[in-house]
């Protein structure tokens, strides 16, 4: 299987592509930075000409569209909002486009920031009662429906609270921030479930594998938990010492954009149509601080 990959420079690509060739898939990668590597194509997705090219002559049997802004706060700011809908809403209707053209696959990583965030009941992946609460959430759910009301094989697949090896995320900045202060403020009233995208590039190569198209929640296993029940585990298996105080979302006001109060999401559907599960966060938290220098 001959699979094109976007934003490989990004934590959840970077896996992708390894997955690939451990896999013994034809793998090809994709982003908008200058890389040597015969395995490589330089692409600007917000380029419609460009998306149209390489797709047309790479001829991919599947794309797994990682490339995404993902910089929630910043995506507030007025002078980015018309790059943050380029990428993540024209961007992948471009795609989206050109898949259907070469008659290729398409699976598009979406979020739990296209949902409200209220109440406490798992979303479920059919649900349909879109309320983005941020600019961000927005444009992830503008490339949803541009997918969807593109192509007949896709897979719309979201996820929350990511880590990876290969960038920045919550984990790294929580250890960076427990050695140089005696206690953190970290808010309990946001809950969810950690995607460890080692794990998450396992089942999206699964379902590259397959035609069970679909919207899907993918998270890691372990149950629903706050940031601040995160963070203490965090240090509890870094071997920390650092106090972790309890704050609410309105308490800690430090963020520019609204994120939702519940993130938990619904998986059942993955089991049900036959793909196998992430490992629980727990799990993959102590495999990733044995990954990283910390």
């Amino acid at each position: 299987m001959k699979v094109l990959v976007t934003g490989v420079g990004g934590q959840l690509g970077f896996d992708v592509i390894n997955e690939l060739k451990n896999r013994g898939h034809q793998a090809i990668g994709s982003d908008i930075i200058d890389k040597d590597d015969d395995n490589y194509i330089k692409l600007d997705i917000t380029d419609k000409q460009a998306v149209e090219k390489v797709i047309s002559e790479t001829k991919p049997d599947a794309v797994i569209h990682c490339a995404a802004w993902t910089a929630v706060d910043a995506a507030e700011d007025a002078e980015n909002k018309d790059k943050v809908f380029a990428i993540n809403a024209n961007g992948t209707k471009f795609i989206a486009e050109a898949c259907k053209a070469a008659d290729c696959k398409m699976i598009y990583i979406s979020t739990d920031y296209v949902f409200n965030g209220e109440g406490t009941e798992p979303w479920q992946p059919d649900c349909k009662d879109y309320a983005p609460l941020c600019v961000y959430g927005q444009s992830k759910l503008d490339g949803e429906l541009a997918v969807s009301q593109t192509l007949d094989k896709y897979y719309i697949v979201r996820i929350a609270w990511v880590f990876g090896k290969n960038g920045k995320n919550f984990i790294k900045t929580m250890l960076n921030v427990g050695k140089k202060h005696p206690e953190v403020r970290v808010v309990n009233d946001q809950i969810g479930t950690p995607t460890y995208t080692f794990d998450l590039a396992r089942l999206l190569v699964d379902m590259a594998e397959t035609d069970k198209y679909g919207y899907y929640h993918a998270t890691n296993e372990g149950g629903y938990i706050s940031w601040y029940d995160f963070t203490c585990e965090i240090y509890r298996q870094a071997g920390y010492t650092t106090k972790v105080t309890p704050v609410t979302t309105a308490e800690y006001g430090l963020s520019k954009a609204k994120r939702p109060f519940n993130s938990r999401l619904d998986k059942s559907k993955l089991t049900n149509n036959g793909f196998k599960t992430l490992p629980t966060w727990q799990d993959a938290l102590s495999r990733y601080l044995k990954e990283i220098e910390y």
